[in-house]
């Protein structure tokens, strides 16, 4: 398998999708028991295991875009992501591993464009079928200061 080819086209679906939606389709992008966290390189680099966002399976992940679209008020906004290339680590004939750099702009509706957040996303990618499912996200923030809600994912 050409990993390297799958991986990029499943990012470049996985960044449309918070990009541009519908943000329902988001969880599909993860096994059942998917696992996605989102922390700080300072909390990484010590081995702490909270994260700003933690889930440890797509029902988890699918109720947060229920209370994003139903319970949680938060100012509208949106993302870009700008990735880097991926690159691909251990790998088998069903999984491989990959570290992937990204800038995420907000965008507020009447307001500026900011740079929300930088970092990487460490991934494990399972083969299901003829598509790539995450079996882990781990996102690692560059920085440990978030200076609004998190509300998207990253």
């Amino acid at each position: 398998m050409d990993w390297l080819a799958h991986i990029l086209e499943a990012q470049a679906r996985y960044a449309r999708c918070l990009d541009d939606g519908p943000l329902e389709a988001w969880p599909d992008f993860f096994l059942d028991d998917g696992f996605y966290k989102i922390t700080t390189a300072d909390n990484h680099r010590r081995g702490l295991e909270a994260g700003l966002i933690w889930a440890d399976n797509r029902r988890m992940l699918q109720d947060r875009v229920s209370a994003l679209r139903h319970a949680n008020i938060y100012e509208r906004q949106s993302y870009r992501h700008v990735l880097g290339l991926p690159l691909i680590g251990a790998r088998t004939d069903e999984e491989a591993r990959s570290e992937t750099p990204f800038v995420a702009l907000r965008i507020v509706r009447d307001g500026p464009t900011d740079i929300f957040a930088s970092g990487r996303s460490l991934d494990r990618w399972r083969r299901v079928g003829s598509e790539l499912k995450l079996a882990e996200r781990i996102v690692v923030c560059d920085s440990s200061r978030i200076d609004t809600l998190l509300a998207l994912p990253l």
